[in-house]
């Protein structure tokens, strides 16, 4: 059974990384249950404080995810539009222009959303680049916790 849940662990470890760029995976908290399932097999004895110091950066990284891009779209002087064409330029360019579509789509759905809120060009383009930054910054932050989240994974199953 054991082995079983170690393989669980390791999907688990892989689509939460792969959760880091996929906006429709939820990166970090895959990547905290894959660590959490390893704890409960006879290879994995990851102490309860890592435990849980790395389930509230999951969910705090995931939380700031949604909120960054937002709160730089706003902060660059952004619109509702802008917010809502960097979410659809990033579902799009994910699928029509993989991989650099997903770091252009968010820039260009939130110039286009500005531009089609009768913004100037200008303020578009500064929006636009606030959903650029605030989607760097979410991305990220999950990165790290999920490579922190890896990182200990894999030094469970070497050490064992």
């Amino acid at each position: 059974m054991d082995f079983v849940l170690v393989a669980v662990a390791s999907i688990l470890i892989i689509l939460g990384i792969l959760g880091c760029i996929l906006p429709v995976i939820p990166g970090p908290p895959l990547s905290f249950f894959g660590i959490l399932i390893l704890h409960y097999t006879r290879w994995g004895n990851v102490e309860g404080n890592l435990l849980l110091w790395l389930g509230i950066a999951a969910a705090i990284a995931t939380i700031l995810d949604y909120i960054l891009p937002v709160w730089a779209t706003k902060k660059f002087g952004g619109t509702k539009r802008g917010v809502w064409g960097a979410t659809i330029g990033l579902v799009i360019g994910l699928f029509l222009f993989p991989p650099i579509g997903i770091i252009i789509g968010p820039f260009l759905g939130a110039f286009l959303g500005e531009i089609s809120s009768k913004q100037k060009q200008d303020k578009a383009l500064r929006s636009a680049l606030g959903s650029f930054i605030g989607f760097l910054l979410g991305t990220g932050l999950k990165f790290a916790v999920s490579g922190v989240t890896t990182y200990y994974f894999i030094m469970e199953l070497a050490v064992r």
